[in-house]
């Protein structure tokens, strides 16, 4: 038995075989891969395991060699590459079935739902996550959460906090840490800070890789090209670990998002929260914002962008981002 690289971009035929394999194993090949490598016996693949980042993905064994200890050397192998790469803290979706072989092998459960569990490995972990969020504790009793990405922050996005921030006596404002934007994730959170700092009950927070992320819901950036049923089991976990982890620490008991006709994956997450969410947790959907009679949306700011429509712009976003995307204009 050796381990070896697999090229999926380069070997075709070494492809389909990992393709047929994962199949085979009850689980979907994934295109969101940046390493992956398979244990063969000859030249029969008997085992393999990916990584995207620091996520372990798409790891299977073959049935028939399932007692020669085949997944601990992959995710012994994954983890030296990851090393390597220079992560000490590594993330990892699997069955519930199979969670018990990952604990035993030093993963720890976040969250899990009927058909994934969400597992880590390393630090900074969930539980230091918790720790910080508690330094932002306000003692108010009827809190509110709104999750965003604000790319950029518009006042679509301000109207929402706004709307949050008179029914609630405070509002976490989580801003996605993940850097997959235009705009980065530093940038991003100055200017929701900047946006909404005249709104003195409002908090802004990050998600770092616990909300809306590559690790607990990569479909939500693929958009368009996310198969429906696999964004809804992604978009359930998500919402599960929002609910059970993170809402009672800082005594969440609302959950404010804009409706969504633009992206069917938002609006498959939308329906998701409300599934999951249930009677713990009062999920309100507030109407987009219009001007023109057109929703005000961040894609829509960043068409303009493109089409260097700066006037049309302006009636968009707050002052403070329109200063940074003129900024972004000069260089």
């Amino acid at each position: 038995m050796n381990i070896r690289r697999i090229w999926l971009d380069r070997d075709f035929a070494a492809k389909q075989q990992w393709s047929d394999f994962l199949i085979n194993a009850d689980l979907i090949p994934d295109d969101q891969l940046d390493y992956t490598i398979g244990i063969y016996d000859q030249e029969k693949l008997i085992g393999t395991g990916s990584i995207f980042r620091n996520i372990l993905k798409c790891i299977a064994i073959d049935s028939s060699y399932q007692n020669e200890n085949l997944l601990s050397q992959i995710v012994q192998a994954l983890r030296e590459r990851l090393q390597e790469t220079g992560y000490q803290h590594y993330f990892l979706y699997t069955k519930p079935k199979t969670s018990k072989l990952f604990r035993s092998l030093g993963f720890t459960e976040i969250a899990a739902t009927a058909e994934l569990v969400f597992m880590e490995q390393g630090f900074p972990d969930f539980e230091d996550y918790l720790v910080e969020l508690k330094k932002h504790q306000q003692m108010t009793e009827q809190n509110a959460a709104i999750v965003m990405n604000a790319n950029p922050f518009t006042n679509g996005h301000l109207y929402l906090v706004t709307e949050a921030a008179k029914c609630a006596q405070t509002v976490y404002l989580f801003v996605l840490s993940e850097e997959r934007s235009l705009f980065d994730a530093k940038t991003r959170f100055k200017l929701v800070k900047e946006g909404v700092k005249h709104l003195s009950n409002v908090v802004v927070l990050p998600t770092r890789e616990y909300m809306v992320s590559s690790a607990t819901f990569p479909s939500y950036f693929l958009k368009n090209q996310a198969k429906e049923n696999i964004a809804r089991v992604q978009a359930e976990l998500d919402a599960t670990l929002f609910k059970e982890k993170i809402a009672p620490v800082l005594n969440i008991t609302k959950r404010f998002v804009g409706e969504e006709p633009l992206s069917p994956v938002t609006n498959i997450y939308n329906q998701a929260m409300e599934n999951v969410f249930s009677s713990a947790l009062n999920l309100i959907i507030l109407p987009r914002k219009k001007v023109d009679d057109e929703v005000i949306s961040a894609s829509r700011v960043r068409a303009l962008m493109k089409e260097q429509a700066y006037e049309e712009i302006k009636s968009l976003v707050p002052n403070s981002t329109f200063k940074e995307i003129m900024n972004q204009k000069k260089e």
